[in-house]
């Protein structure tokens, strides 16, 4: 069982624009022709703060129609948010605050064995880095460039670096880079 942030971001470094906006990685290719088929099945829960889940809640209409399409993780979530937000209807949804760590045991708890996914933002994932927790960060790199936004991963990773296990490209928009990540204070 890993604790993951299983990520893309621009070539310089952002998940998303300053306004939340994903669409320019929409444009990068078929996320059915990339490792994320084979990700999601081994992820037993899921971890997102509150931009991540309102930015699912504005993208669930189906294109081209006004019905709202169902929430798409069968998997429980969990959403850290000091707001209320909305609910959707027959989703496995936990909200949250404060310390990360035993929403943690929570979610390892209920995963049945399998990963933990930290969907975002990097905020979030840095939360769990600066806990100890996160094990591993598979980010596809777009081929765009955004020049500001919401950054990848809001920490210093430096001493010890993390190692690089593998580098695969996805058709010509994606590099997929995986990292193990070392535990803080350790050398």
């Amino acid at each position: 069982m890993k604790t993951q942030y299983y990520t893309a971001c621009s070539l310089d470094g952002f998940i998303a624009t300053d306004d939340h906006s994903l669409e320019w990685l929409f444009q990068l290719g078929d996320i059915a022709e990339t490792s994320y088929p084979d990700f999601i099945r081994h992820v037993g829960a899921i971890a997102m703060g509150s931009a991540t889940y309102e930015w699912m809640l504005r993208h669930f209409a189906k294109q081209g129609s006004n019905a709202a399409a169902e929430w798409p993780y069968s998997q429980p979530c969990w959403v850290f948010s000091s707001r209320e937000l909305p609910v959707v209807e027959g989703a496995n949804l936990h909200f949250v605050r404060g310390d990360i760590r035993p929403v943690h045991e929570a979610m390892r708890a209920t995963a049945n064995e399998k990963n933990l996914w930290l969907m975002g933002g990097g905020d979030l994932v840095g939360q769990f880095y600066d806990a100890g927790l996160l094990d591993e960060i598979i980010v596809q790199i777009g081929s765009v460039t955004l020049g500001s936004g919401k950054p990848l991963l809001p920490r210093q990773i430096a001493f010890p670096p993390l190692k690089l296990t593998s580098a695969q490209q996805f058709g010509p928009g994606f590099a997929e880079l995986r990292y193990d990540v070392p535990k803080p204070g350790k050398r």
